[in-house]
């Protein structure tokens, strides 16, 4: 029997902001230890031995395509494949992706949100073993998550009798406190994890039964799909033209109108989906105080906070139920009771057109990443790090001039009809209208300081003529 972990890893985040952003959600941010949340859940069937776990199989958009693939090879899983989504269209479709996919081999998928926290291993384990006979004779096995309290943020499921597999026997939406109250004092109800175990055949007969346009779209999008080494790019157009659904609506809740039978894992492992920062309040370790603190805080007289810095000392006298998240650009702080508003504010940030709302001052990309640590009028100061063996595009500019410095590490400079290396403390000057590209060919990271001057100094002023990734 395989097991084949999918790895859902499309959403935004933007109850987590300002940490999570749209270009660098949470999934992708170690919010929770050192790994990220991505490489958390990518691990997270390591030590199953109930079946042959296969590498992992992570659906996603282009933006996040090769930080997934660097965060998957820094835990060594360089096997790991990516399937991505041209646009946003839900979990429905993003699990036919993966179907697809593994259709062939048919193995049981072991579906997970990339977003989630799961303190107890052993208790995940012991539970996908509960489900796995179920979902590889054909059932859809989810898992639901014991109570631990009235929560009016989750969706609930209404179960059979105890048991360690029971009968769905409804999807509840989120409930009011009393409603909610009355569902935990019945035990008949667990919270909706976004959960899922099934085989691929399992899924497929499923959507084209209820969703024939859904399938249909998305079969089509991957026939055409163009695959990049671990990469498996969908086609746009008909991907897009797929009904925009989640895996719940398009299909959980249907079921009755098939054939195909579904059981519920009850499950209680530590789980958090952390979508606000309440819950993250709630899953971290805290202090004594019941505090939550990262990076450089001093607290006095302050209970149950969370406090994150991530470039200054931030300091909090006499205050109960805060949060303050500190960024280099942004700085939130906020009633920890009043966590679901910070949606609004994001929304905002967008209308007003904020880069704040969508990306951090430090921009991550396939061969590095780049820090824009000062700017004013007709100039821009960034730190640029060069992974080993990372290459730029080779570009051009119509509006702005580079001086480039070289702090740590060796350059390797295309500019023109040159090429040089430049060392620690050297530099060189790229005129505007002149091509030219940076590679590090170096064992170790190139730092630079970048200086830009000019007229226009928009990420959108570059003319790409090559490419070593692909980007247009």
């Amino acid at each position: 029997m395989k097991l084949q972990p999918v790895i859902l890893s499309g959403g935004s985040g933007t109850r987590l902001w300002p940490q999570s952003r749209e270009h660098h959600p949470k999934q992708l941010l170690p919010l929770m230890g050192e790994e990220t949340m991505l490489q958390a859940t990518a691990r997270r069937v390591e030590g199953f031995t109930a079946a042959q776990s296969l590498p992992p199989l992570v659906v996603s958009n282009n933006e996040y395509r090769f930080i997934i693939a660097e965060q998957l090879r820094q835990l060594g899983q360089d096997h790991a494949h990516v399937l991505i989504e041209p646009v946003g269209r839900n979990t429905a479709p993003a699990l036919t992706l993966a179907a697809l996919h593994t259709a062939e081999e048919d193995p049981v998928l072991l579906v997970m949100p990339a977003d989630h926290v799961i303190g107890d291993l052993d208790a995940f384990h012991r539970a996908i073993e509960a489900g796995l006979s179920s979902a590889e004779q054909g059932l859809i096995v989810t898992f639901g998550i014991v109570p631990a309290g009235p929560e009016t943020g989750y969706g609930y499921l209404r179960v059979g009798k105890d048991g360690a597999l029971r009968d769905l026997e409804e999807f509840v939406e989120k409930p009011d406190a009393v409603t909610a109250q009355s569902y935990v004092d019945s035990g008949n109800y667990l919270w909706n994890s976004g959960l899922f175990m099934l085989r691929a055949s399992t899924w497929l007969k499923a959507l084209r039964q209820l969703q024939p346009a859904m399938y249909s779209a998305v079969e089509q999008a991957f026939a055409a799909a163009d695959v990049q080494g671990p990469f498996t790019v969908v086609q746009a157009e008909a991907f897009a033209a797929s009904p925009s659904d989640s895996i719940d609506y398009a299909v959980m809740e249907k079921l009755a109108e098939t054939d195909i039978k579904t059981k519920v894992v009850p499950l209680s492992c530590g789980w958090s989906d952390v979508g606000a920062w309440d819950a993250f309040w709630e899953a971290s370790p805290k202090d004594a105080r019941g505090n939550v603190t990262r990076g450089d805080v001093v607290l006095e007289s302050a209970s149950d906070c969370v406090v994150l810095s991530t470039d200054r000392l931030v300091a909090c006298v006499g205050v109960d139920n805060v949060v303050v998240v500190e960024t280099p650009d942004a700085v939130l702080v906020m009633d920890k009771r009043q966590a679901q508003l910070v949606k609004p504010i994001v929304d905002r940030l967008k209308k007003a057109e904020r880069p704040e709302a969508r990306a951090h001052r430090r921009v991550y990309r396939p061969w590095g990443m780049y820090d824009s640590i000062d700017m004013g009028e007709r100039f821009q100061v960034k730190r640029i790090v060069v992974e080993p063996g990372g290459t730029l595009s080779l570009q051009m500019h119509h509006h702005r001039a580079e001086h480039w410095v070289v702090v740590r590490g060796t350059a390797e400079v295309e500019r023109g009809e040159d090429t040089f290396l430049l060392t620690e403390n050297q530099s060189t000057y790229i005129p505007h209208g002149v091509r030219h590209r940076l590679r590090n060919p170096g064992k170790i990271p190139l730092e630079m300081i970048e200086i830009q001057s000019g007229s226009y100094l928009g990420e959108d002023d570059i003319v790409r003529f090559s490419d070593t990734y692909g980007r247009n």
